[in-house]
């Protein structure tokens, strides 16, 4: 009898002790789990990626490679994203399909912290110069309108001012959702900061003294840049990369290029470079890809790109193309 009341104590010591393990490694697991953070585009990825480093996992909804402009989300993206501590999103009508998520994930817009430009105060097509030629000429298609309805630029992080703003209110944010973890945001959102201030004061620097003070693209996405830069650009097709130009659009653009001697003109890697290479051919210049940050290419993401490295291949193209001193 004694004996087997020993061998019921130790069944019952060992049970306990099993699923006080078990209780122990559940807790364990929820703890050591990561905070999942949704981004939408790769500014803001790079800006949450240098400042939390391995804290968070980070869940880029448009996967590298795709065309931002034309994405749209599958189910498996909207369950993630769903279940995600925080989604940052650039808006200002950039991600259309993001206002499914302002009620059940907690959001964060940072158009709402940042300079807008507004599109009804200039011709987004085209330079001074040319306004007059082709004034009867520049149209805003039906899905132009719809996709930059809020009438603002959405390519703001092209201006540095702009992702370092961004940098703070993202960091802002990030230090309120993770604590533990403020110092150290401060720290790497300082360093990341001082790097950008270094790159603008380059590009200050560098395109300061240019034979050529404007660039030819077949989308104008570099606004930003160029409004803070002081050179001009004329695109193709204007703010919307879907847009089809007319016959006398793409003659107007090349007589553009000749008559100011332009040896370069420029494409991104997401968009056909079929109506640019006529241009190209047209007048001589060779084509050249300028990378406007939205998203990366599969090569880019493979290589490890940042937006830091990116940014100075764009200016060392620009410098080559307004042949800049």
């Amino acid at each position: 009898m004694k004996k087997a009341i020993i061998f019921l104590l130790l069944i019952v010591i060992v049970l306990v002790g099993f699923l006080t393990f078990k209780s122990k490694e559940g807790v364990s697991t929820q703890v050591d789990e990561k905070p999942r953070i949704a981004v939408s585009t790769f500014a803001m990825y790079d800006i949450v990626k240098h400042i939390v480093d391995e804290r968070v996992e980070l869940f880029m909804v448009v996967p590298f490679g795709t065309d931002l402009h034309s994405f749209e989300p599958t189910p498996k993206d909207l369950v993630r994203l769903s279940k995600s501590k925080l989604f940052i999103y650039s808006g200002a009508g950039l991600e259309p399909w993001s206002d499914a998520f302002a009620e059940s994930t907690e959001t964060l817009n940072i158009s709402k912290f940042v300079k807008l430009r507004h599109l009804e105060d200039e011709d987004e097509m085209a330079h001074p110069e040319e306004e007059a030629q082709h004034a009867d000429d520049t149209e805003h298609d039906e899905h132009e309108e719809e996709h930059h309805h809020e009438g603002v630029d959405p390519h703001y992080w092209l201006d540095s001012a702009n992702m370092i703003r961004a940098t703070e209110v993202i960091k802002e944010r990030l230090s309120q959702l993770i604590p533990e973890g403020a110092e150290e945001f401060q720290r790497n959102s300082e360093k990341y900061i001082a790097q950008l201030h270094k790159l603008d004061n380059r590009y200050k620097r560098e395109l300061s003294s240019c034979k050529q003070s404007m660039i030819v693209v077949n989308h104008n996405a570099f606004g930003y840049l160029a409004e803070r830069y002081g050179f001009k650009v004329t695109a193709l097709t204007g703010l919307s990369p879907e847009s089809m130009p007319s016959a006398k659009r793409m003659a107007q653009l090349s007589d553009l290029v000749k008559s100011h001697h332009l040896k370069t003109v420029f494409f991104e890697s997401f968009v056909s470079d079929r109506l640019i290479k006529e241009i190209a051919n047209e007048t001589g210049a060779k084509v050249q890809t300028l990378q406007p940050l939205g998203n990366i290419t599969a090569d880019e993401a493979e290589q490890n790109m940042n937006y830091i490295e990116l940014m100075e291949r764009n200016l060392d193209k620009l410098k080559a193309a307004m042949e800049c001193a």
